[in-house]
């Protein structure tokens, strides 16, 4: 059975600007002709426990291997954790073994984004932690280029590596419209670039 292209949004969200940020992401996807955007997260870790349930009523539904070897794209999102991706996200990627060792995701693009509470918290050490296990995959990473004038005008989060929000200190900043020009414009280049790289 033929799969219609898609671009996989792949997130954690704690406290939900994360997952805004993905649907965003999203939209700038779906602006896209010939492809369409796919949204799952993964599951929360709690005291060194994995949480099972599944998310089907009040959010996205957990990603599957599946769901990463046939995309004909990445893009992933993470809130900042000390300047690194958070836990459940990485506890994820560690188990992708078996698509490192297939070459499953060789040549795909991929874009990342972030949010973090603090204006100086780690976004872009953020955002090259998320780079790293792509780049091992064999990912074409895409970042945001400084032809979008919002990357040169926002006074919250925008960086040329991925697209990045700052929520405040007690998480109370909704994304500016520029943050969300920036995750759409991310969305828009990852799948262009797929469409391209298909051809």
């Amino acid at each position: 059975m033929k799969i219609d292209p898609y671009i996989l949004v792949l997130f954690f969200s704690a406290g939900g600007h994360t997952e805004k940020m993905a649907f965003q992401v999203a939209r700038g996807i779906d602006l896209i002709d010939g492809v369409e955007s796919r949204i799952r997260t993964v599951p929360n870790i709690r005291d060194g426990v994995i949480q099972n349930e599944y998310l089907e009523d009040d959010g996205a539904l957990f990603c599957d291997l599946d769901d990463l070897k046939d995309c004909s794209g990445l893009i992933l999102g993470s809130p900042t954790r000390f300047g690194n991706m958070a836990a459940p996200l990485k506890y994820f990627i560690d188990q992708t073994s078996s698509l490192w060792l297939s070459g499953a995701m060789i040549g795909k693009p991929a874009g990342i984004f972030t949010s973090t509470s603090s204006l100086h918290g780690g976004q872009e050490t953020t955002l090259i932690s998320m780079m790293l296990p792509l780049l091992h995959h064999g990912m074409l990473i895409c970042g945001l280029p400084y032809s979008e004038p919002e990357l040169m005008r926002t006074t919250g989060g925008g960086t040329p590596y991925g697209a990045s929000h700052w929520s405040g200190h007690d998480s109370d900043t909704e994304i500016t419209e520029a943050e969300k020009t920036m995750c759409r414009t991310l969305g828009s280049r990852v799948a262009d670039l797929s469409c391209k790289l298909e051809c």
